[in-house]
This record gives C-alpha cells, sequence and structure tokens, in this order.
C-alpha cells in the first residue's frame, strides 16, 4: 500500500503503483489540510470576494466575474472547453501517472478542492480505469491544460477510458466500478487542470525507461568490446579517479566487473596501443549520460510533490495568490537535457555497431556475413541504426528554446515541456531499437571470437540473449530480430545472477 500526503512521493513508490499495481491511499493528515483549503474556498464563494478562478473567468477573461449561482457551470464549461487535446492518446501508463501524480498534488491542501475530489481519483487508480488523454495539445503552461482536461472529463462521467484491455466510455467504466460522477464545485475543475502532471508523468516514465536503458547498454557495450577484442586497461580505475566524475568512474568499475574474466579482452600494446574512442570512451560518455539522468531524476521527484495550480490557497484561506508554479520550464529543461542525453548513448553504439561489421575497422567476417558477398549478414542493420540515430537528432532539437503566446497574450510565454517529455520518449525508444542492434552484433562476433573465452558475466547474458536471437547461420529477416531484442530489452530486466548481482539497484 502506498500512501500519499503531498510530499513525499518517490520513484520506488511510483514503481509500485504503476507496474506492480499497488493501491493507493490518502494519509488522514494531508486529508485534513485539504478540508481547510476547501473552507477557505466556499468562504471565498459566500462573500462574493473577487478571487482569480474561484469568482472570475480563466486566462484572459480574469477580469470577467462570475455569479454565485454560476460557479458549478463556470468548472463545467472550463473542463469541457479545454478538451481539445489531438492525437494519439499517452501510453496507459502515462495516464496512470497522471492521476497518481494529480492526487498527490492536491493533497498538499493548497488547491481548496473537496476532499470527493482526491477520494475519486484514487479510487480510479485503484480500479485501474484510466482516462484516454490525447498527446497533443497542450503548452506547458498554464500546466497541461488539454491533456489534464480529458483527465477531468472522466470524473464527471464524460470523456473515454482504457478500462480492462479495452477503450470505452468513461460512464461505462464508472458504472462497472460503482464509481459516481462527480459535479464539479467551485475552483475545482481549475484545480484538477492548472498544473504539470502531463509532462511530469511522461518524463517520469521516460526516466524509468531510460535508467534501465542505461544499464543495459553497459552490458551490451561490454559484449561489444570482447567482440573486438577491446584494450581492458582504459577502463583502470585509475584513468577514472584522476578525472573525477563519479558516475564515469562508476561506469568503468561496472565494466571491469562484467569483464573480470574475460580471455578474449586485451592489454594495451598487445594489438593495438589504443582503440578508437567508442570503445575507449565508454566511462566519459555513459558516465555522462548518468550524470545527467541524475539531475533529471532530481527535477521530477521535486516536481511529482510540488503545488503547481493558480491560485494557491494559505493560512486558511487568509491569503489567496495568483502566481505562476504551473509553468513547466524546469521539466521542460530536464526533458530536453534528457533527450540530449540519452541520443549520445544512441550515438556511440551506432559508432561501435559499426566497428563490428566493417571489415577494415576489425578482423571478423565482413558484416559478421556467413558467406560474405553471397549473403550481407549485418550489413544493413547499421543502416538502420544510423537512420534511427539521425532521427534521434532532430528529436533532441530543444522544445524549451520555443515559446507562442497564447490566450490573448495573457499567457505570452510558455514552457513547451509536454512537447519535450514526448521527444525524450520517442528518443528512449529510438535508442533502445540501436543497442538492440549492437546486442546481436556484439553476440555474433563474440561467438565467432569463442563464446567460452568470454567473460561469466557476458557469457550468462549470451546465453539468455540466444533465447531470444539465434546466431546468424544464414540472411533473413533482420526486423524480427530486432524487434524481438528490443521487447526483451524493454520489458525484461537482466534476470540472471552474474549481471543482475553487478548492477547498481
Amino acid at each position: 500500500m502506498v500512501t500519499l500526503n503531498g510530499q513525499t512521493l518517490t520513484f520506488s513508490d511510483v514503481k509500485k503503483v504503476l507496474y506492480e499495481g499497488e493501491k493507493v491511499v490518502y494519509s488522514d493528515e494531508s486529508m485534513k489540510k485539504v478540508q481547510e483549503s476547501r473552507r477557505a474556498v466556499e468562504k471565498i464563494v459566500s462573500e462574493e470576494r473577487i478571487v482569480y478562478g474561484i469568482t472570475t473567468g480563466f486566462g484572459k477573461f480574469s477580469d470577467v466575474l462570475i455569479e454565485k449561482e454560476d460557479v458549478e457551470a463556470l468548472q463545467l464549461n472550463l473542463i469541457r472547453s479545454h478538451a481539445c487535446g489531438v492525437g494519439e492518446p499517452f501510453p496507459e501508463v502515462v495516464s496512470r501517472a497522471m492521476i497518481l501524480l494529480r492526487a498527490n498534488a492536491l493533497l498538499k491542501g493548497f488547491s481548496g478542492v473537496r476532499p470527493v475530489v482526491i477520494e475519486r481519483l484514487l479510487e480510479l487508480l485503484n480500479a485501474g480505469v484510466h482516462p484516454v488523454i490525447p498527446q497533443q495539445g497542450s503548452l506547458g503552461a498554464s500546466g497541461d491544460l488539454a491533456p489534464l482536461s480529458h483527465l477531468a472529463l472522466v470524473l464527471i462521467g464524460e470523456g473515454e477510458v482504457f478500462y480492462k484491455g479495452e477503450k470505452m466510455s468513461a460512464i461505462s467504466a464508472l458504472k462497472k466500478e460503482s464509481i459516481l460522477p462527480l459535479t464539479l464545485t467551485a475552483k475545482e475543475g481549475l484545480a484538477l487542470i492548472n498544473g504539470t502532471q502531463a509532462m511530469t508523468a511522461m518524463g517520469v516514465i521516460a526516466y524509468l525507461e531510460a535508467e534501465k536503458l542505461a544499464h543495459q547498454t553497459e552490458l551490451i557495450a561490454s559484449v561489444t568490446i570482447e567482440g573486438l577484442r577491446g584494450i581492458i586497461d582504459a577502463f583502470d580505475e585509475d584513468i577514472h579517479f584522476a578525472r573525477g566524475y563519479k558516475e564515469q568512474v562508476e561506469v568503468a568499475e561496472r565494466i571491469r566487473k562484467y569483464l573480470a574474466d574475460s580471455s578474449l579482452t586485451t592489454r594495451q600494446g598487445e594489438l593495438r596501443v589504443q582503440d578508437a574512442y567508442s570503445i575507449r570512451c565508454i566511462p566519459q560518455v555513459h558516465g555522462a549520460t548518468w550524470q545527467t539522468l541524475n539531475y533529471v531524476k532530481e527535477k521530477l521527484e521535486i516536481e511529482m510533490n510540488a503545488a503547481t495550480d493558480n491560485p494557491l490557497i494559505f493560512n486558511n484561506g487568509e491569503k489567496v495568490l495568483s502566481g505562476g508554479n504551473f509553468h513547466g520550464q524546469p521539466i521542460a529543461f530536464a526533458m530536453d537535457f534528457l533527450a540530449i542525453a540519452v541520443a549520445e548513448l544512441a550515438n556511440i553504439s551506432e559508432r561501435r555497431i559499426e566497428r563490428l561489421v566493417n571489415p577494415q575497422l576489425n578482423d571478423l567476417p565482413p558484416f559478421l556475413s556467413p558467406e560474405p558477398g553471397l549473403q550481407s549478414g549485418a550489413m544493413i542493420m547499421q543502416y538502420v541504426a544510423a537512420s534511427l540515430v539521425s532521427e534521434n537528432k532532430t528529436l533532441a532539437h530543444p522544445a524549451s528554446v520555443d515559446s507562442i503566446p497564447s490566450s490573448a497574450n495573457q499567457e505570452d510565454h510558455v514552457s513547451m515541456g509536454t512537447i519535450g517529455s514526448r521527444h525524450a520518449y520517442q528518443v528512449i525508444t529510438n535508442t533502445r531499437r540501436v543497442l538492440a542492434i549492437e546486442a546481436i552484433c556484439g553476440l555474433q562476433a563474440a561467438e565467432i571470437r569463442g563464446k567460452g573465452k568470454m567473460a561469466s558475466a557476458t557469457r550468462e547474458f549470451f546465453d539468455s540473449a540466444r533465447k531470444i536471437v539465434s546466431s546468424i547461420d544464414a540472411d533473413r529477416a533482420f526486423s524480427q530480430d530486432i524487434e524481438a531484442m528490443n521487447e526483451w530489452l524493454k520489458n525484461g530486466s537482466f534476470q540472471f545472477s552474474r549481471c543482475e548481482a553487478l548492477m547498481p539497484k
């Protein structure tokens, strides 16, 4: 059971809820804060005070006063009018993360919603009723208005959901789970949609997949080092301590452990004096990606527990302040940085693939072909990797450097953070396929060298991977192999003793 209080949600908690089906409850203490802020909203309405989003319109309409009897209609109109996202829906797990993060933010007690709103969100989460939320249409300020409006639609019994593997109307799923639709009252519609939960949810999923992929790259690179008879001296700890980056030191240490008892690695001067950068500089490049991942994780953990709507209610309603916590700039930067860092894992991996297949750069059969000339072997797999790497370069262009004014220039600077998070996820998807190709080529090269000479850890990886993709003993439609390896990397972790023991928990 994961207990939300608006303050302490961790990545460990998120993984339990998203991937292990852990149920979620709220803390009683946090709900007391919610009740206090709600009383403040009701007082504002009864006193007919002028407060943005409670007794006024929204955006450019903030100067339009709303009569007391129209407060509920204001919130309903807000949700319906703002639910105009387009494009393919977010993956279901992202929709699930958005519910979790929105409930957690409301439990901070600064938003003025009734407790029943949070209770309904948790009912959706625990029942596996996930809103269908289009991916496109958010500027990343005032938060993720369009995506979160599609989430809020479900609470009022409108829109669509994913439920038990099917896409259906929200009201049908709510009836199946005996969940009553809500009638939103003062401030509640605005509190549900004014936030960064779409970009943050997408960012959390992207980070978790990037973290796993970054570990996998090191093991796959170790197989490549064996296939190319790489020089182990480049991973000596003295080199990396001399520079001083913690992440670089750790990558080199893990590579040394993976290859500790290998008979396929060489020493400097034995076959050559130095390896190419794509081999020799693995700790430096992969380590820099880990530095970025650590930065991204820090920002996401803050945002997962942040109050990001507007206005915010303090001191039992004595202070109701309009601000800009919905602005997604911190996450926009983090997502752009994540895309760049993961794209570099693909860049250097593709260069290692080239060294595995190019007969001018190694002493292996050309393109790892079983019959060079008659059979092309891995020749076109390198083309595919190059294509994916090139696509990543366009996706890694920062979304955060753009801004387009909206709401008649009232909202005149926006973050584009949701675009950045979506692009980062696509970069990760592309990079995983590049790594799948490197794994296929590295395994083939190591097999040619002699799998009995591989290190214990890489040999165990070899044996498991061969159950997914067989040796290249003849040309075949390698697309199926790439996709099989890609799915294995995405859905499984390396569930075998030696490799798993070496990976950080």
